[in-house]
């Protein structure tokens, strides 16, 4: 004999209609029975039901249109960076890695540039810069990159401002074949290592704003930090990255 179900009721259905979700009885795409023929077939009142999807829809598994009803997710393709994004390979395409990427996904990709600026950077970029932290050291480019219609990630570049100073770096359009990394390289700059830190986080009201994020979507957030020849780091990015449609790969030896 089992004991009785102590999670409140809305609880109960949000599990109960998860399980239905999974398994493939509500196929991505397919709109839930409104919130009346939910409660009926519960036997539940229609706020507990409103309830239930509530929860649904902050675990990301439904969204919630106005005037149309409650849908299940659809499964995104995600736009999958590897950790040869940064590659030579990639140049003869004349493409970023993104760009290859929408591409193979029938996606028109494209970025736009938020602000270009010189700024004094904190204390911990200053560090990590080995720049200084009481002047204005280091260039900040915004973009943010968009797979069609969709905004998939933001990303926010510094660069030491000695390396910057009078280049393309400060233009929104940068004028070089090979986009930044080949100022970089015309400045003595080649890429041999890269740092990524990877984290997955919640997003801040902002980033639900600037990246259109439905309820119950995380967000990646990578610190990226490349370092050239000489072992010395040259520019950090950070990307706050869409986790519904975005996937990171990394293939790399064991050191």
């Amino acid at each position: 004999m089992t004991g009785e179900d102590k999670r409140p009721r809305s609880r109960q259905i949000a599990d109960e209609l998860r399980e239905a979700i999974e398994s493939g009885r509500y196929e991505p795409g397919v709109k839930l029975p409104s919130s009346r023929q939910l409660a009926d077939h519960y036997g539940a009142v229609r706020n507990t039901v409103d309830a239930a999807i509530e929860i649904l829809a902050q675990e990301g598994l439904v969204t919630k249109e106005w005037g149309r009803g409650v849908f299940v997710r659809k499964r995104q393709p995600l736009i999958r960076l590897g950790s040869d994004r940064y590659s030579p390979k990639y140049r003869e395409s004349g493409l970023s890695p993104f760009l290859i990427e929408c591409d193979r996904q029938g996606k028109t990709g494209r970025f736009e540039v938020l602000s270009i600026g010189r700024i004094k950077p904190e204390s911990d970029l200053a560090d990590r810069l080995k720049v200084s932290s009481k002047s204005e050291s280091v260039l900040r480019r915004e973009n943010v990159f968009y797979a069609d219609d969709d905004p998939v990630y933001r990303v926010t570049t510094w660069i030491p401002w000695v390396i910057a100073k009078g280049t393309g770096l400060n233009q929104v359009e940068v004028p070089h074949p090979y986009g930044i990394h080949g100022i970089f390289e015309e400045k003595g700059h080649v890429m041999a290592r890269i740092k990524d830190e990877v984290a997955a986080r919640m997003p801040t009201p902002g980033e639900v704003d600037y990246l259109s994020l439905p309820a119950g979507v995380p967000v990646i957030e990578v610190l990226h930090t490349s370092i050239d020849q000489d072992g010395e780091p040259y520019e950090i990015t950070k990307f706050v990255m869409r986790a519904d449609m975005n996937g990171l790969v990394y293939n790399v030896p064991v050191e």
